[in-house]
């Protein structure tokens, strides 16, 4: 597992990420914990829309005209 203790919302280096809210992106090996410096950061980035081609077909992020 990789881990990352940049906050991806506020760019902010996590320096003591026990006890601080974290996510896990995907499985095993290749599963990415990613830690934040407030659960408002977690929210936020978790309300990121993503869209996963062959996989999610309900999120569309082309831009249709």
């Amino acid at each position: 597992m990789r881990i990352s203790t940049t906050d991806p919302i506020s760019g902010a280096d996590v320096k003591n990420p026990e006890g601080k809210p974290f996510v896990l992106e995907g499985k095993g090996d290749n599963a990415l914990k990613i830690y934040f410096e407030n659960e408002d950061n977690k929210k936020a980035y978790l309300e990121i829309q993503t869209e996963h081609p062959g996989e999610d077909f309900t999120t569309n992020l082309n831009n249709p005209v």
